[in-house]
């Protein structure tokens, strides 16, 4: 009975509403910007998702691109070999992956961080302090995501006409000149539109965030949000994480800027996508 309870039976008989309900229009979004309790939090873990999405998107392509230039020379020894050990991160789950790491780089009994305090004596605390929790999630997330850059930059590599790099040899172009006259630019139109997915992909990428240090270390008593957390995570620690984090009005005004910023980049993506079919097409 639209979610009403009925008590009792015959004449005593009567419908519960349990709740209240309150029109709250657009307080939730002006929220974001009157209020700065949320103001605070919100912008900082808006900055910090844009720079997860962007640093990530930056390593696994520099890591990936790196490793591809070096695969795509046949005098490398065991070059199929070499392809399927990298394959490894991005053809196991995720989550698994994370996990790994996890326990990998635990303060305590981690091997690596075992490893790091016999050379330096200095145990990291990946998940206590701000500055290493964000250099080890950008870690993680680039090791997950760099042998699929690596896998699109081969097949870009292996594309490129052998005749034009030997007619630029010929001309005397080194091979810094080659790469950044003829490979990079022509990688650059085949990835651009992937970059930009990834990046769209990255600022929502709550596996890695969740599953790493549950978007920790808080950042005060004040406020849900961690300082690894991104608006996705941040958005599920305010509807659903525990008695402190019930506030399903804002979680969901959250959620509308999300759309908004992904939405933007879908657009954009497409158009990018278009002009660079026409740059292939007019070539």
């Amino acid at each position: 009975m639209d979610g009403n309870f009925v008590y009792g039976e015959g004449e005593n008989r009567q419908v519960l509403q349990p709740g209240f309900r309150s029109f709250v229009g657009l307080d939730n979004i002006t929220r974001v910007i009157t209020d700065r309790n949320v103001r605070d939090p919100f912008v900082r873990v808006f900055l910090w998702s844009v720079m997860f999405a962007g640093g990530s998107v930056a390593l696994t392509l520099g890591l990936g691109l790196l490793l591809a230039v070096v695969l795509n020379s046949r005098d490398v020894v065991l070059r199929t070999l070499f392809r399927s050990i990298l394959i490894i991160p991005y053809a196991l789950p995720g989550w698994l992956m994370v996990t790994t790491w996890r326990g990998l780089l635990n303060p305590v009994y981690g091997p690596v961080n075992a490893a790091i305090e016999s050379l330096i004596g200095v145990s990291p605390q990946w998940f206590a302090d701000p500055t290493l929790a964000k250099a080890g999630v950008l870690f993680v997330n680039m090791y997950l995501g760099f042998p699929y850059m690596m896998l699109i930059s081969l097949g870009v590599l292996q594309s490129i006409p052998p005749d034009m790099m030997e007619a630029a040899t010929i001309d005397g172009a080194n091979a810094w000149q080659r790469f950044r006259k003829i490979t990079f630019p022509l990688l650059l139109v085949a990835l651009a539109p992937l970059l930009v997915v990834a990046f769209a992909f990255n600022f929502n990428n709550f596996t890695v965030i969740e599953l790493f240090n549950t978007g920790g270390p808080p950042i005060s008593v004040a406020t849900v949000a961690g300082h690894t957390d991104i608006l996705l995570s941040y958005t599920y620690r305010l509807a659903f994480a525990g008695a402190s984090g019930t506030d399903y009005g804002f979680a969901a005004a959250v959620s509308i800027f999300i759309f908004i910023i992904v939405g933007s980049l879908t657009i954009f993506n497409f158009r990018l996508t278009r002009r660079f079919e026409e740059i292939g097409a007019s070539s």
